[in-house]
This record gives structure tokens, C-alpha cells and sequence, in this order.
């Protein structure tokens, strides 16, 4: 079972009650994978493409579950035609701020995916502010392995991600490093260096 707690983040907004730019939604999404995601060594394949400047950051303004799907399947269609992006990631600052919501639309994201033929070829991991693991305790550090700053779902190269993985010594691993090394450091560390990436 799914538990959604309340947003531990600030209100993402700028003086003047304005929002941000697009530009600064990305610049803040490019820091928090450069502070934690890779800082923290959570996933071992990320410097790779962020070195080489092959991941495509996307911000869509997209309200709405057909809205963002239909963005989804415009990012596979670019992925299709340009082959020097590597990875995209979806950012979905105006949408899904409810994480039970936002489930829903991975799991439907992940059946598009396969009804239009892409299973094996595609395939998303998913990100957001409130993320919970199911049937992990409350306050679990360990959600901050998937706790971005806003709503994203990133679309991977399955043949790259297998690549990865097989010459990663230890990829099963990874999770239960990350659970351990999440919990040692706390909530209140992993919180402050997320919110920090604003």
C-alpha cells in the first residue's frame, strides 16, 4: 500500500508570488541531480550522460493526466529521432502535486509505453516531492532516493540501462546501499540538501 504524507517542501515560488522560469526550474532540477543523485552516489549511471551533456530536461506545463501523457509521447518520439540524447527527464512542476495522483499517472505511463509497442525499447522511473515507499516507515530517509523537487517522470534507453547494469559490479546492491546510507545521514540532512537545490 501507497501512504501519501503531507508536502515537506517550500512553496516553490518566487518574490512577487510569481512562479519560476522555466530556466530556473531546470537549473534547479540540473542541481539537484549534481547534489544528490550523483553527490550522494544514488545512481551510479547518472554522471555519465550529465558529463556528456546527453540528458534533455524538459518543462511542461501540462495540468492534466491526458496533457502530461501526451507530453510523455512526444519525448519518445524526440528520443526516437535524435539519438544523441540519451536520457530525457519530464518535469511536471504545474501538475500531480498529490503523490497518490501521480502514481496513477506512472502506472498508466508504463501501459502507453507498452501499448504502443515500446516495452523493452523504453521505460520510466518516476520522481516526487511527497515520494513514499510502499510499507516503509513514516519520516523514512530512504524516500529521499526518489524525493525530487518537483513532479517528474524520466525516460531511459532501456539498452543503455542494461548496459549499466551489466558492468556495474554490483547492481543489486544498489538499493539496499542507498536505503543504509539514507537512513546514516537522517531526515533532517537529506531534507535540508534536497531543499537546498532551490
Amino acid at each position: 500500500m501507497r501512504i501519501f504524507f503531507a508536502p515537506l517542501y517550500p512553496t516553490l515560488t518566487m518574490p512577487n508570488d510569481q512562479p519560476p522560469s522555466q530556466d530556473t526550474i531546470i537549473q534547479q532540477t540540473r542541481q539537484w541531480i549534481r547534489s544528490v543523485v550523483i553527490g550522494l552516489n544514488l545512481c551510479p549511471f547518472a554522471a555519465r550522460p550529465v558529463d556528456r551533456g546527453t540528458v534533455r530536461y524538459v518543462v511542461s506545463e501540462a495540468q492534466t493526466l491526458e496533457a502530461c501523457l501526451t507530453a510523455l509521447m512526444q519525448e519518445v518520439q524526440r528520443l526516437n529521432e535524435d539519438e544523441s540524447i540519451d536520457t530525457t527527464l519530464l518535469i511536471l512542476p504545474a501538475a500531480f502535486s498529490d503523490f497518490e495522483d501521480f502514481l496513477e499517472l506512472t502506472d498508466l505511463a508504463d501501459a502507453l509505453l507498452e501499448e504502443n509497442d515500446y516495452e523493452g525499447v523504453y521505460q520510466v522511473a518516476s520522481f516526487h516531492p511527497d515520494y513514499h515507499f510502499a510499507d516503509a516507515p513514516e519520516d523514512d530517509p530512504a524516500d529521499f532516493t526518489n524525493r525530487s523537487i518537483y513532479p517528474m517522470l524520466h525516460l531511459l534507453r532501456e539498452e543503455q540501462v542494461e548496459q549499466a547494469i551489466d558492468s556495474h559490479p554490483d547492481p543489486d546492491g544498489i538499493p539496499e546501499r542507498n536505503v543504509n546510507f539514507t537512513r546514516e545521514k537522517g531526515l533532517e540532512y537529506m531534507r535540508k540538501l534536497r531543499d537546498a537545490c532551490l
